[in-house]
C-alpha cells in the first residue's frame, strides 16, 4: 500500500507561510549545502518550470508520483500563469469552488479527501505527496503516514499553520526516524506515524 507523506517547510513556531500565503522568508536558508540535498533526494517536489534551472529537468521521480493540493496552494500559480505546476506528477486539486480545471493535466475534485486518498493508496505506484495547505492537511491527518518537515530557524508569530485548527484536538503519535541539520540551522525532520499499541486500540474500541 502506498504512503501519504506531508512534505512541507515550516517555521520554528509551526507556520508554513505568512497570513497572505507568502513564504519567501524561508529562501535565505536554502543554502549550497541544503538545496542539492532537496534536488537529489526529492526531485519531484521541485516545480516543473524550475527543474531545468537546477539541473534536474530529466530527473526521474524517486519517492512520489502523485501530488495533492488544496485550492489555496494551487491558485497562486494560476495567477502567475502556471496552471500545470507539477507536470511530471499526477496532480489532484481539492476544491468545491473552482468549477473546472484550468489545465487538462490537473484533476479537480470536490470529493471527500479521505475517500480519495484511501483509493489512491490502494493503487500501485510510488508515494503520494501532500503539498498543502493547512486545511487539506487537517482533513487528511488520519491518513498521513509520514511527515517530512523542513524546519527553518525563523519565528514568524502568525500565519498559516501546519494543520488548520479545524482538525480539532486529535493527538496522533509520530516517531522521529531521521533528522539532518544544515549550515544555517535549518533541519529536515522525518517522522513516521506510530502504530497504536494493543492497549490503545482496545481503549479506542471500548470508547466507541
Amino acid at each position: 500500500m502506498r504512503k501519504l507523506t506531508y512534505f512541507v517547510g515550516a517555521s520554528i513556531d509551526g507556520f508554513i507561510a505568512a497570513p497572505d500565503g507568502d513564504f519567501g522568508f524561508f529562501m535565505p536558508y536554502v543554502t549550497e549545502d541544503y538545496a542539492p540535498t532537496l534536488h537529489s533526494e526529492y526531485p519531484e517536489t521541485i516545480p516543473t518550470f524550475g527543474r531545468a534551472a537546477v539541473g534536474i529537468a530529466d530527473a526521474p521521480n524517486k519517492r512520489f508520483d502523485t501530488v495533492l493540493m488544496g485550492r489555496g496552494t494551487y491558485e497562486p500559480g494560476i495567477r502567475l500563469g502556471i496552471a500545470n505546476p507539477y507536470a511530471h506528477l499526477r496532480q489532484i486539486v481539492f476544491s468545491r469552488t473552482l468549477g473546472t480545471s484550468p489545465d487538462p493535466a490537473v484533476e479537480l475534485t470536490a470529493e471527500d479527501p479521505l475517500s480519495v486518498v484511501r483509493r489512491l493508496k490502494a493503487e500501485d505506484g510510488l508515494g503520494i505527496w501532500l503539498c498543502g495547505g493547512a486545511d487539506l492537511a487537517g482533513q487528511l491527518l488520519p491518513e498521513i503516514d509520514e511527515l517530512i518537515v523542513k524546519q527553518y530557524p525563523v519565528v514568524i508569530g502568525s500565519g498559516i499553520p501546519l494543520f488548520a485548527p479545524g482538525a480539532g484536538f486529535t493527538p496522533r503519535a509520530f516517531t522521529l526516524t531521521d533528522s539532518r541539520v544544515f549550515e544555517r540551522g535549518n533541519v529536515v525532520l522525518t517522522y513516521e506515524r506510530t502504530a497504536p499499541t494493543r492497549d490503545a486500540r482496545d481503549d479506542a474500541r471500548d470508547a466507541g
